[in-house]
């Protein structure tokens, strides 16, 4: 019997994937889709979301996406790590030209006669940034500029901004007060308060075809925003692996003590939103952490390493989505492909319900326990596991990187 017969469901309740389906409708989410709709009716219309990490930015913009009109032609970039030429390089590509071998000046001159030629032909274009957290001035102030794109009656490009906290900061610094002045409107998306943290779960339950209304005891709801400080990414976490265990063991309801359980597994703490403290997560190298480490992760494109990773206790995604913590730009890679659960007994893999899956020796698995030096094909990509338990290989790894990197 499979997950989702044990618990009479029709679909992955808990998913990572941002799906606009699953979408709960806080009062601040609705606000702040709002706030994206605005951009349609309001010709100087203008728009940045913040968020923490987790929060909903991506399925909201997915949901109004998904919405828009015919009339309505956008651009979406979310790989922001570009010069500002590279950036009107990939907006021009979002709205299908091929700018590759343009020079800059060429590059606004094709943007602009095509802003000029939607708004004679009725449209309105809108673009949308997501992981804006990551632009540079330079790359906002071209922002700002195309901003001002304009006829003589109004001006024809709308623009949304979504991003993590710090673009808030960088938005209020000195250097960039002409773009704030731009901005028609400003929102920022927190984590669900404990009421709405449960109305998520139970909305989740209910659209992935749940019928069983105590699937989860009333005390789990406390234990689950303890946890997760109300952050849907981390509440979709802790309910799926509680899940996953509850149906391992056989059983049909979910207790309070299999959701501590379960956060214990995962090596995480409370939440600092909740008591102060803050949750454990995998992070990257650093002097000062390095004996933490568990897990080394070795990132390969056709034999040759492109990228590594070092991570404490935790679960750390692998995917093409630029917020994911094993980050590989690539078109086989799902946003969130799969996860590295690291803890004291070692590292476990996880596809998240990928488009390409992943594999080990040339065959596909959904959940695999590694041992030092496996290798998990995803995508074009191969990952190289290494234990780093033993504090004195943990250290060797962690000075072979610096050397390799020096």
């Amino acid at each position: 019997m499979s997950y989702l017969e044990h618990f009479k469901l029709s679909k992955l309740p808990f998913s990572l994937t941002p799906d606009p389906e699953f979408v709960y409708w806080s009062k601040q989410h609705a606000r702040a889709k709002a706030y994206m709709e605005s951009t349609i009716w309001l010709s100087d219309g203008f728009v940045v979301i913040t968020g923490e990490i987790g929060s909903g930015k991506t399925t909201l913009l997915q949901s109004f996406l998904g919405e828009l009109d015919d009339n309505i032609v956008f651009a979406v970039v979310s790989q922001t790590q570009l010069t500002p030429t590279q950036f009107l390089q990939a907006i021009l590509t979002e709205f299908g030209f091929k700018p590759f071998d343009k020079k800059k000046v060429e590059l606004l001159d094709m943007l602009n006669m095509f802003l000029i030629e939607q708004y004679s032909a009725g449209k309105k274009v809108i673009l949308i940034v997501d992981e804006a957290q990551n632009l540079t001035a330079r790359v906002l102030e071209e922002i700002r500029l195309l901003s001002g794109v304009e006829t003589s009656k109004e001006k024809v490009l709308r623009i949304i901004l979504a991003g993590q906290p710090e673009l808030k900061d960088t938005l209020d610094s000195d250097q960039l007060k002409q773009l704030v002045q731009r901005v028609r409107l400003r929102f920022h998306l927190g984590a669900l308060d404990e009421r709405d943290t449960q109305a998520y779960v139970e909305h989740r339950l209910k659209i992935a075809g749940c019928e069983n209304a105590d699937l989860f005891d009333e005390e789990c709801y406390k234990v689950i925003y303890r946890y997760s400080g109300g952050i849907p990414r981390l509440v979709n976490t802790l309910c799926d692996s509680t899940l996953l265990t509850v149906f391992s063991d056989g059983k049909k309801r979910v207790s309070a003590l299999e959701v501590e359980l379960t956060a214990d597994e995962l090596g995480w703490e409370v939440h600092k939103d909740t008591t102060g403290t803050h949750l454990a997560m995998p992070h990257l190298v650093t002097e000062q952490s390095e004996k933490e480490f568990l897990t080394r992760i070795v990132v390969k494109h056709e034999g040759k390493q492109v990228d590594e990773f070092c991570l404490a206790a935790g679960r750390a995604i692998a995917g093409r989505s630029p917020d994911s913590e094993i980050y590989i730009d690539s078109k086989y890679i799902s946003r969130h492909h799969a996860q590295f659960v690291s803890d004291e007994k070692g590292c476990v893999v996880e596809d998240l319900n990928s488009t390409n899956g992943i594999l080990m020796d040339d065959v596909s698995v959904k959940k695999q326990r590694l041992n030092d030096g496996d290798v998990v094909s995803i995508g074009v990509h191969e990952i190289v596991y290494y234990d780093l338990r033993d504090a004195e290989g943990g250290q060797q790894a962690h000075d072979e990187a610096v050397a390799g990197k020096a």
